[in-house]
């Protein structure tokens, strides 16, 4: 059982088969390079211009071009640690320098992170709800943090997980970025939209930013089946959205029965939930292993267990209640 990868734990739905079927009959052509017709739904669908919104090979690829784009040797990209594991190699990629600043509480220190900020700051990345912690940051404290970064940095808020927020205090990155030129918005339809293994992400910004992105895009980065799957989980989002709840509903059962037995869960607002294990961290994931349940170990910290079906999720909380000890957060 794989609870390691915070995928879907649910196959497509038919519509979005038949859409990648129909469209597998014409992979003897190149796909449209500009994604035209998904970055057009795309702008509909969040009521953005479509020279706001930029295509790529999941978030990870949008996040790749944009800091190709916008860094050189001795730039500086800021964000939280532990986050996002992805962040540090793409700063490698584009020559940049990371700057990583400790998470208080499980979650982003928005004041060390402005105080990190320098003249060589070109990039601010704020992942959220924060992976692989699940935690997440309020508007109004995300509001004051952004009031204080300089117009020249570019402040991106990373929300794979948007889908799966409740929480009424956590802000919808899209209704930040409006009225501020350096807030970008990434998105991915890897998780909620279950299209992990088709690699296709967006950003939605102001047009300078958006024109950076599709500027470093390799050509045909994002295949023709990727935009049919993608094309068609927009159209069936309410359904998706349904399958959604079922991961909500589970996730706090999850999270209750851990609780129950002794264990330290900070709360989460995406599709997983974490341990902080510290020594034992290894330990566990072997104890876990052992049981059939594969979980994302970060060693020496803790553990992401991502939820799956109740069946999976129970395999899981019996390897936690046999556990000889319990984590102390």
């Amino acid at each position: 059982m794989k609870l390691s990868s915070n995928e879907s734990p649910y196959g497509p739905l038919p519509s979005v088969l038949d859409a990648v079927a129909a469209a597998a009959t014409e992979i003897n052509r190149y796909p449209d390079t500009g994604a035209t017709a998904l970055t057009g739904a795309l702008a509909t669908r969040f009521g953005v211009p479509d020279d706001h919104v930029a295509v790529g090979a999941g978030s990870v690829g949008v996040l790749q071009q944009l800091l190709e784009a916008t860094s050189e040797p001795g730039a500086e990209v800021v964000y939280a640690w532990r986050s996002f594991e992805a962040y540090p190699l793409l700063a490698d990629l584009a020559d940049a320098t990371s700057v990583r600043v400790p998470l208080r509480d499980e979650t982003h220190d928005l004041d060390a992170l402005a105080d990190a900020i320098t003249d060589r700051t070109r990039m601010v990345l704020v992942c959220n709800p924060n992976n692989p912690t699940g935690t997440t940051v309020r508007e109004a404290e995300l509001r004051a943090f952004l009031d204080r970064v300089p117009d020249h940095v570019l402040v991106v808020l990373d929300e794979a997980y948007r889908e799966y927020v409740r929480d009424p205090q956590v802000p919808d990155g899209l209704d930040l970025y409006r009225d501020r030129p350096n807030v970008a918005v990434l998105r991915t339809f890897s998780k909620a939209y279950g299209l992990a293994a088709l690699r296709v992400g967006f950003l939605i910004g102001h047009p300078h930013v958006a024109s950076a992105v599709r500027k470093t895009m390799v050509p045909f980065a994002v295949n023709h089946l990727a935009q049919a799957a993608a094309l068609a989980s927009l159209e069936a989002e309410n359904e998706l959205l349904e399958r959604v709840e079922r991961t909500v509903k589970e996730r706090g059962r999850v999270r209750d029965a851990l609780l129950a037995d002794g264990w330290a869960v900070p709360p989460t607002e995406a599709n997983f939930v974490w341990l902080r294990m510290g020594e034992a961290t290894l330990d566990f994931a072997a104890a876990c292993e052992a049981a059939g349940v594969a979980v994302r170990p970060f060693a020496g910290e803790g553990l992401r267990i991502s939820i799956g079906t109740p069946e999976d999720d129970d395999a899981f909380l019996a390897a936690a209640q046999a556990y000889p000890t319990r984590n102390t957060g």
